[in-house]
């Protein structure tokens, strides 16, 4: 233990100075080196307390007890549980880099164990910290030399909402316009760099300790994408180059698509203006129907805006929680039998650009032939494309299952509805069984394939979570519209390496009117399958 006390301590020296460099401080800048000195021992405590209290307790409660009985089950669940809240106490103690750590984990459903799920998801969505007004104002000062009340023509000093990096308030323009203006917290430029240092060596601790416990990706995966979330202005360059996509790559849904627009002239690496978005958040189910919107239709719209963005655009919004996605009625005349029926197409406003991940092409090629392959239930294409992303061999099977959250069996079912994913407690229960049942294995998956899919992985629980919330399950259509979007990048894959071959040509056209029927008769079933499950029980002789 003194030894890995030692180097926690040269990891954490590394940390402050590593701060200072990436705040551009330098140590002739006393006041800023004598903070970073200051944060750094109070830090190190906090995190080399908590991590020894963790694998002390992972070691020695399940002592003498056999693996696998049900009392090692109940002990085990237990320090699932304590670990959690202690690394949610430390989360929130430490704040910033180390909140967006706990919202991370958060969203990798049945990736970690549930325990840590369900703690975090319950309290780092919503329990940021919140800046006092006074420190606003310092942001304020020191990005556009004025205060909040000077650049606006009204600011309320009351946040709208907080997270981890920053908090947004409302304002209005000196020409009238209202705005959201996202503020970043101020103590994070100087303590982002000790924080990863320190998170760094209490996750290397925990896998020394238990070397089945690997999630060192996920402090490299905050090491490279902080610094860009740090910056609003690289934010809202990814903003307007999503629309951009939308408007090249996917014109049929673009005008079903937004983001807020920029106000430049106000905006800096760490405030960022934007206009104001009077509209309901995406799993706000009551909300959603005062505007004359379906929670079915918003959720077949979530899955085809990140469909298109996996599997066609390769530039991905990988943080879509419920709070960084909002919806409203399209605002666009509608046609008089739409009024009739009372129905209105919804469009879905994308916040929160600050987290996008970029897929090379044989990257997002390989990866929408492997979802095809999982909706069309073909073994040979899903093993294929699970190796062709590093899966391996031995473990493509265990990556089919954590990317639909279903056993083998299910995945290659061929019936309809075999991806589906019911809301019930037996099907929860399965999934968390195979989770704990093969933790060692998904930690050397995740080891194993590179960090564009792990953040994919992430996104699918966050739209997976959205789905439940909005329609209480995995709804069907979502599937085929999964379905029919990776086989359109397919083809288009195709297209582009063999279009030149007249043959090919005739090949690529005849496979996609293959695909049309098969999409078809896919719609035809589950809408059959449907009408079947809403049909009243027959009546037993």
């Amino acid at each position: 233990m003194w030894r890995a006390g030692l180097k926690l301590g040269a990891a954490g020296l590394g940390g402050g100075a590593a701060a200072a460099a990436a705040s551009g401080a330098s140590w002739e800048d006393a006041p800023r080196a004598l903070k970073l000195c200051g944060l750094l021992p109070l830090r190190l405590l906090r995190d080399s307390c908590t991590a020894a209290c963790i694998a002390f307790d992972y070691q020695y409660s399940c002592w003498g007890v056999q693996q696998g009985s049900d009392e090692w089950a109940r002990i085990r669940h237990a320090v699932h549980l304590r670990s959690a809240h202690r690394l949610q106490d430390l989360c929130f103690r430490n704040g910033g880099i180390y909140i967006k750590l706990g919202q991370h984990l958060a969203q990798l459903d049945y990736v970690v164990p549930q325990e840590y799920v369900q703690t975090m998801r319950e309290s780092m969505l919503k329990r940021c910290p919140v800046s006092s007004y006074d420190q606003v104002r310092r942001v304020f000062f020191k990005e556009l030399g004025q205060p909040p009340e000077d650049v606006f023509a009204d600011f309320n000093p009351v946040p709208l909402a907080s997270a981890s990096l920053a908090q947004v308030h409302a304002a209005r323009t000196h020409d009238g316009c209202k705005v959201a203006v996202k503020v970043q917290h101020t103590h994070l430029t100087d303590t982002a760099a000790v924080d990863i240092a320190t998170v760094d060596f209490i996750v290397s601790f925990l896998h020394h300790c238990f070397p089945s416990f690997d999630y060192r990706w996920l402090v490299e995966e905050v090491r490279e994408s902080s610094p860009k979330e740090l910056n609003f202005l690289h934010e809202a360059r990814n903003s307007e180059k999503c629309l951009d996509n939308f408007k090249r790559l996917s014109p049929h849904i673009a005008e079903s698509i937004y983001a807020p627009k920029v106000y430049w002239n106000l905006s800096t690496p760490r405030l960022l203006t934007m206009e104001f978005m009077e509209a309901a958040e995406v799993t706000d189910v009551k909300a959603i129907k005062k505007h004359g919107l379906r929670p079915h239709d918003v959720s077949k719209l979530v899955s085809k805006v990140f469909a298109e963005m996996m599997f066609k655009h390769g530039f991905v919004h990988c943080d879509p929680h419920a709070a960084n996605l909002m919806v409203r009625p399209l605002p666009k005349p509608v046609s008089r039998w739409s009024s009739f029926f009372k129905r209105r197409k919804p469009q879905l406003i994308l916040l929160d650009h600050g987290l996008y991940k970029e897929l090379d092409f044989d990257t997002r090629t390989s990866y929408a032939a492997l979802w095809k392959g999982l909706v069309f239930a073909d073994e040979k294409a899903i093993r294929e494309n699970s190796i062709n992303l590093g899966a391996g061999e031995d473990l493509y099977v265990l990556f089919a299952g954590v990317l639909t959250m279903r056993p083998w069996k299910r995945v290659i079912d061929p019936s309809v509805d075999h991806l589906s994913l019911r809301p019930s407690h037996d099907d929860r229960s399965e999934l968390q069984m195979y989770a704990a049942q093969y933790f060692p294995q998904i930690s050397e998956l995740l080891r194993r394939l590179p960090r564009v899919i792990l953040l994919m992985l992430k996104t699918n629980d966050c739209l997976r979570a959205l789905n439940h919330d909005l329609v209480e399950g995995s709804p069907l259509e979502s599937f085929l519209i999964i379905g029919r979007v990776s086989s359109e990048a397919v083809l288009d894959a195709k297209r582009m390496i063999n279009g030149s071959n007249i043959s090919s040509r005739f090949r690529i056209n005849i496979e996609h009117l293959f695909l049309e029927a098969r999409l078809l008769a896919m719609k035809l079933a589950i809408w059959l399958l449907l009408l079947r499950n809403s049909l009243p029980l027959r009546w037993e002789q």
